[in-house]
């Protein structure tokens, strides 16, 4: 039993890091209908300033608080990771909003090798490890939890508070729900469309960088290729709960991140991917919107 409680968590920690993720894919494609394949990408830029970041305190200053160091890197991250997302909104998305569904996904896909490869030019093609920021770890009911499972989970809770409260209680959020019900309506009645998409972008990113520091703190190591597959399995995650719902991105990541974990226990690792892809296909086969996602309607 404590060896299950023990994958239990473990799964629910790196459940909480695809939600961070899959919040992005589903705002983006709530509001404007696409898919950004650079979002994985984009997670992985804000491990990257996180590392520097990092690097860079402990050169500047011999010993740093591992809270402090902490909240300076996601600071810093969301910060040049929203900006990195607004240029790419800004450049390569909204000139092409209103052509050819195709075109958007294809720009997305070449955004994303060319941040994979700049990123791969500028830091090198080897894994960047980093010092372990925080070690400290609890035996609970025979159930060792470490001091940095503890530190995602709440950090993941309190922004998805956050951004809940953002998305539903704030001028923001109104104008977001209005751009996804008819964005030409919401122009007509005032709403600064380009300008709420591109906060939803900035939103999704800061999200992604905070995900990307969490991951570097729990594993250690970045490399320009670290954003594909949990890019991939977040908006697995994404489609899971029902893309276009906040709430179903929430709980996909966390089934996702269950069913890696446990699968990894009591099976074998190489197939965790396996796993997780059969759920989906199994889930979208009797629900096609997924857990929580609704069935569009075509408007005329």
């Amino acid at each position: 039993m404590e060896y299950f409680a023990q994958q239990v968590f473990n799964g629910l920690t790196l459940g909480a890091i695809y939600a961070l993720i899959a919040l992005g894919y589903t705002m983006v494609y709530g509001i404007i209908g696409m898919i950004n394949f650079a979002h994985g990408d984009i997670f992985m830029l804000g491990a990257f300033v996180a590392l520097i970041v990092f690097l860079i305190l402990v050169t500047l200053f011999y010993s740093v608080p591992a809270a402090l160091a902490l909240l300076v890197m996601v600071v810093v991250a969301m910060l040049l990771t929203s900006l990195w997302s607004w240029l790419i909104e800004r450049i390569a998305y909204r000139p092409l909003r209103g052509s050819f569904r195709l075109a958007p996904l294809i720009t997305a896909i070449g955004v994303s090798i060319t941040l994979s490869n700049f990123v791969q030019v500028v830091q090198g093609p080897r894994n960047k490890p980093i010092p372990p920021m925080i070690s400290q770890t609890y035996e609970v009911l025979g159930v060792v939890i470490a001091l940095k499972q503890i530190v995602i989970i709440c950090v993941t809770a309190v922004l998805l508070s956050i951004f809940w409260y953002l998305v539903n209680r704030t001028p923001l959020g109104r104008a977001q729900r209005a751009c996804e019900q008819d964005p030409k309506m919401a122009a007509m009645l005032g709403i600064d469309v380009n300008r709420t998409i591109s906060l939803t972008f900035i939103m999704g990113a800061a999200l992604a960088a905070v995900a990307g520091t969490l991951f570097i703190m729990y594993y250690g190591v970045i490399s320009f290729s670290s954003g594909f597959i949990p890019g991939v399995k977040a908006f697995t995650a994404a489609v899971l709960g029902g893309i276009g719902s906040i709430q179903g991105a929430v709980l996909g990541g966390l089934t996702i991140g269950l069913i890696e974990a446990l699968w990894s226990a009591y099976f074998s690792v190489d197939y965790k991917d396996v796993a997780a892809f059969s759920i989906l296909v199994v889930v979208l086969i009797f629900l096609p919107s997924g857990l929580l996602g609704k069935s569009e309607v075509e408007k005329v």
